[in-house]
């Protein structure tokens, strides 16, 4: 698959939040649904124009298919809600946006690149996996402070 990829801005805060709502959409049946499904265009609109946090959109045919979005802390990126449109999985849109995240964050000077992905949701920890990252923690978080959920934080240490 062909794909273009590049930054967001700000006004195109209402793409990421629905590329994203659609990809985690199957999460919203768990036992504890992904806190994505409760974020709102305005609060993404809101760490954009803060500089609080990028995001990627990933396009194929000027068709949203993908987002993820990030924060560099150092000599770190962080990312999270990596979100592939549900039509266009399977097709190396995730993996096309972690290396460009790869791209930019040596650009930055960042040596390591992690995530925090749900231990309960195994095809996800294989992607990363796939792509060159190691689990290093196990760790339970409070979804909506009140219900423990084992996560799994995933890095992948940069050549320079």
């Amino acid at each position: 698959m062909n794909v273009a990829i590049r930054l967001a801005k700000e006004e195109e805060a209402f793409i990421v939040h629905q590329v994203m709502i659609a990809a985690f959409e199957e999460y919203r049946q768990m036992d504890v649904p992904s806190s994505a499904l409760n974020e709102t265009v305005d609060s993404i609109r809101q760490k954009l124009r803060s500089g609080t946090e990028q995001a990627l959109l990933c396009f194929n045919s000027n068709q949203p298919i993908g987002t993820v979005r990030f924060t560099i802390n150092g000599a770190s990126l962080y990312f999270f809600r990596l979100s592939v449109c549900p039509k266009a999985r399977g097709k190396g849109v995730a993996k096309a946006m972690l290396h460009w995240l790869e791209d930019y964050a040596k650009e930055c000077k960042v040596q390591e690149i992690s995530c925090r992905v749900r231990a309960s949701i195994p095809k996800n920890i294989y992607l990363y996996e796939s792509a060159g990252y190691h689990i290093c923690e196990e760790k339970i978080v409070m979804s909506n402070d009140v219900i423990p959920v084992k996560t799994v934080v995933m890095k992948k240490y940069l050549a320079k």
